[in-house]
């Protein structure tokens, strides 16, 4: 049986893993613990072969007063965790790092795209990134994972906004644009099977498909029975006016799915079976 220790007591990823591996009762065994306060450091890690890393600060407006606090939570705290895991005997680090480390809001995200931030939250993690990967060694391997939009049930984000349109507006843009994004629990056998082959590297897990955002729009008004017009309209106008807002709903934004094919099978579920049960209709 393994032994893994999640960090981030409320973490959307964390709760998802921690449901996800408990199909697995004989296989894994799964703690939590919160890094809020300083209680964590009083925590034995040597009973557990595998941390997964997900606490951290994630969907909250930056602003010039809580700009220190992501590099507080999302670097130095993320690489105090990581060298107890080491210091204690841990065997496997995971780390959830994130798309934004490469600053890019627009276009196709490569092998060779440069690692630019440009927000607090992407410097964040990619400096967490740097130093947490100076403490990997033949008995300490890490696992940093850079998932695009993460979607599901009661998620956060841009999912839970699109959502709310769709079964509010009668007409959307008809767009077809793409977008790099994984399901929630695709994204959580994908870490099942990383654990499993206690594999170490730089993991780009995604969905086999790319998403278009006016289709994951219509499919969530159908799922709820509900009509949505889908028009080029408006099109003309969406394409002159740039910003970012609307760069993240309409622009394209995807992974080179060269990234991809050499990593494991772990996709569970299709686009239109992740929708119904993100809507929770399955």
């Amino acid at each position: 049986m393994k032994k893994i220790l999640i960090t981030g007591e409320s973490s959307y990823v964390g709760t998802s893993l921690e449901r996800w591996l408990g199909k697995f009762p004989d296989i894994y065994y799964i703690d939590k613990i919160s890094l809020r306060n300083d209680l964590w450091k009083g925590k034995d890690f040597s009973e557990y072969e595998v941390v997964f890393h997900v606490a951290g600060i994630a969907h909250v407006k930056e602003t010039e007063e809580n700009g220190d606090l992501y590099y507080k939570v999302n670097r130095d705290l993320a690489f105090e965790v990581a060298q107890k895991a080491k210091r204690e005997g841990v065997k496997q680090f995971i780390f959830l790092s994130s798309m934004s480390v490469y600053g890019v809001e627009n276009g196709v995200i490569g092998k060779n795209t440069p690692l630019k931030p440009k927000s607090n939250y992407g410097k964040s993690k990619l400096q967490a990134e740097e130093l947490i990967r100076t403490l990997e060694g033949k008995s300490f391997k890490v696992a940093i994972l850079r998932p695009p939009m993460i979607y599901g049930n009661n998620c956060k984000g841009n999912y839970a906004r699109l959502a709310r349109l769709a079964l509010k507006i009668p007409v959307f843009p008809d767009i077809k644009n793409k977008r790099s994004m994984i399901y929630i629990d695709n994204l959580c056998e994908f870490v099942r099977l990383l654990i499993d082959d206690s594999r170490s590297d730089l993991f780009f897990p995604q969905d086999k498909e790319y998403v278009c955002t006016s289709e994951m729009v219509k499919r969530i008004a159908e799922i709820h029975g509900k009509k949505i017009n889908m028009t080029k309209l408006f099109n003309p106008l969406l394409n002159l006016v740039k910003t970012r807002t609307l760069n993240k709903v309409f622009g394209d934004l995807v992974y080179e799915k060269s990234l991809i094919e050499k990593q494991m099978d772990f996709q569970v579920y299709d686009f239109n079976n992740s929708i119904r049960m993100t809507e929770g209709r399955y």
